[in-house]
């Protein structure tokens, strides 16, 4: 039985590019013979789809798409992710469902058993867990048809009653089957095929895993469907961040692939160069919108913006703006200049010391008797925010926020300033990645500019200011944000790990009391284990005394 794997970018609610999509892999694939061919979870509708799901015309649209591309089902079936209503008259509305399609009819229908609520998910808001779990026939086969999360179910904090795998393994499948919507993070590959190959071994049965590909706002979905033999060896995988299309054989209960495999050769930088890639320019496709606009300092946060922006989207679509102050370096504005040479990006420079001025002067009567303090630093980051807003407005030019996720975790960025836009597109990259990132970005010539790099980094708000005035050493810096966000650990815990308990505490205070600002902050495009965002959710006014 020779069987596709169809790995699409899905656009949430775009029933009819998303439908033809769907329908023209079909063809492709009957044209190559293929008697079965396998998308997505939920590629009918998209996921994350959120409260479209309760809404009665999204709905409507979704089972309408099931009925249309069941009619391309001539000849080849498909099994295709769905929302799928709930008959039974209690619990939630519906199921989140595999559909398998055959001469134009849905034949059988698997449901979600494990329905994921941690991190970015939140399923168990939508969906109704199933309850009682089978596998399906399909041309004399035994299929233990499986929807993500089912086959996670002995992998670390996302442990649930029962093992889905061990039931169906009691049918004797021929085959595994895992359609997918899993996000992108630099280390979840690795844990993502040990899942699958965990799963091959207890049902001793070779597996087909089948991911989409693109971004929804904030999550980045990379793709890299998998086909695994009975020994549990990769045997093909698909592209990623790409779409694909390819093909194995079920042959005597096992797969084959009349393509070599050969794994990809990535590294962690590179994973994370090339999903901020595909996130920044599906956020621009996916919402219409085709120019960018943002504030180049001659630093690395903003050069990193700026190069990747250009390489989404075009630099002929990329504005960036340079806005002196009266602290601005020499060697500043001609990095920034540097760098719209190397990339040949549009600019235009507009010094705010004037501004700036004007509004110190228009306090001045209100501050009497007040030193000069992070007010007056903050003016100066609120008036290129306005600046850029104002640019944003007239010519629609989507503004990209620039912060780094060392500078949003301890709260290092002005509220309706260098805060402001409506993407940020390294908000989930810390300080120290951002410099491999920029020496990846340079890895064939130079585009953002040597001295960029090398130089100490300043927000330059005040005279001869270094980001090393406030804040530790990004490396020690970064290495506790990392325990205490991706790891999750206590201060206590980080502590034992053998950091400086005085350096520890004050980074812990710092982090807490930023989630006032990091909750009015752009959403942030997720590339590692644990975002700010919809996948850390944590209360504004609590007392943060925990951990010692």
């Amino acid at each position: 039985m020779k069987i596709a794997l169809s790995q699409l970018n899905y656009h949430i609610g775009n029933f009819e590019k998303n439908n033809q999509k769907i329908i023209d892999s079909i063809q492709k694939a009957k044209d190559e013979g293929a008697e079965l061919i396998v998308f997505a979870e939920l590629a009918i509708g998209g996921y994350p789809a959120k409260d479209l799901l309760r809404n009665s015309a999204f709905l409507q649209h979704c089972y309408q798409s099931i009925e249309r591309i069941a009619e391309h089902c001539q000849d080849i079936a498909c099994i295709i992710g769905a929302p799928v209503p709930n008959q039974d008259g209690e619990g939630k509305s519906l199921y989140n469902a595999a559909v398998l399609i055959e001469q134009g009819q849905v034949k059988q229908i698997t449901k979600k058993s494990l329905l994921p609520d941690y991190d970015v998910f939140d399923e168990y808001r939508y969906f109704e867990p199933n309850a009682q779990v089978s596998c399906i026939n399909f041309k004399g086969k035994t299929i233990a048809l499986t929807i993500c999360e089912d086959l996670w179910d002995d992998d670390g904090p996302n442990s649930y009653v029962g093992d889905i795998m061990l039931e169906l393994a009691k049918e004797n499948p021929d085959l595994i089957i895992n359609i997918a919507a899993s996000p992108f993070s630099y280390t979840h590959f690795e844990s993502r095929k040990n899942v699958l190959q965990r799963n091959v071994i207890k049902a001793s049965a070779p597996l087909i895993y089948v991911n989409q590909i693109g971004a929804q706002t904030d999550i980045i979905f990379d793709g890299r469907s998998l086909a695994l033999n009975k020994k549990a060896e990769v045997i093909l995988e698909l592209k990623a961040f790409e779409e694909d299309l390819q093909f194995v054989e079920l042959i005597n209960n096992d797969l084959k692939s009349s393509v070599e495999h050969s794994p990809l050769k990535t590294t962690e930088i590179s994973l994370i160069h090339d999903a901020l890639i595909l996130g920044l320019r599906d956020y621009f496709q996916k919402s219409g919108f085709k120019s960018a606009v943002l504030g180049l300092s001659g630093g690395l946060d903003s050069a990193l913006v700026a190069a990747l922006a250009c390489e989404a989207l075009g630099h002929e679509n990329v504005l960036s703006i340079l806005m002196p102050s009266v602290y601005s370096t020499d060697h500043s504005l001609k990095d920034a200049l540097d760098l719209v040479e190397n990339t040949g990006c549009q600019h235009q420079i507009i010094p705010i010391k004037d501004i700036a001025s004007a509004f110190e002067s228009t306090l001045e009567e209100t501050f009497a008797g007040r030193d000069k303090d992070t007010t007056e630093e903050n003016i100066q980051a609120r008036t290129r925010g306005t600046l850029l807003m104002a640019i944003s407005n007239k010519f629609g030019n989507i503004l990209l926020n620039t912060s780094n996720k060392s500078e949003a975790a301890v709260g290092y960025g002005t509220l309706y300033g260098d805060m402001a836009g409506s993407i940020s597109v390294i908000g989930d990259v810390y300080k120290t990645q951002a410099y491999e990132l920029a020496k990846y970005i340079n890895r064939d010539r130079e585009i953002i500019p040597i001295n960029t790099i090398v130089k100490p980094p300043s927000a330059e708000l005040r005279p001869d200011q270094k980001d090393s005035d406030s804040l530790p050493d990004y490396d020690l810096l970064d290495a506790v944000l990392f325990q205490l966000i991706e790891m999750e650990k206590s201060k206590e815990d980080v502590i034992n790990l053998g950091f400086d308990e005085t350096l520890v505490n004050r980074i812990y205070k710092l982090l807490c009391n930023a989630e006032f600002k990091r909750f009015q902050a752009p959403p942030i495009l997720r590339v590692s284990p644990k975002a700010f965002g919809p996948g850390r959710s944590m209360p504004l006014v609590a007392k943060y005394s925990f951990g010692g």
